[in-house]
């Protein structure tokens, strides 16, 4: 017997049945008709190496429902700011175009805030670093 569990996070299940965590119901950005993970996008930003930490968020946007923004720390020690550019780059390398950022924003305090549970506090970085009410 198998129990299922509401637990608001998304998953996939591969051909051989495993299933595989894709975000949390509540963060899905909704954006030109698509539903994106924002961990897909935080993922390829983290493997360009060119941030610490970093988030990826929907905001609202009268076209496409919501835009992509992603607020990141600089990689620690660098003694550069956050490369805007070129994370864009790796991003529309790696990504479809609807899933491309229009926005990065730079939140100078590394480590984010966090919430009680020692997570980023999402909502707090929105509201700080992209001068938007949290959502």
């Amino acid at each position: 017997t198998e129990i299922a569990v509401w637990s608001g996070d998304t998953v996939k299940r591969d051909e051989d049945g495993f299933l595989y965590f894709v975000g949390r119901r509540d963060e899905m950005i909704k954006t030109s008709g698509y539903r994106v993970s924002p961990t897909e996008i935080e993922e390829v930003v983290y493997a360009t190496g060119l941030v610490d930490e970093v988030i990826a968020v929907g905001l609202p946007d009268p076209v496409l429902g919501q835009s992509i923004a992603l607020v990141a720390t600089p990689p620690k020690g660098a003694d550069t700011p956050l490369n805007d550019a070129e994370i864009l780059r790796a991003c529309q390398r790696t990504l479809p175009a609807f899933m491309v950022p229009q926005r990065i924003a730079c939140c100078p305090e590394s480590p984010m805030p966090r919430n009680n549970n020692g997570k980023i506090d999402r909502k707090r970085v929105i509201a700080l670093y992209l001068n938007h009410p949290a959502l």
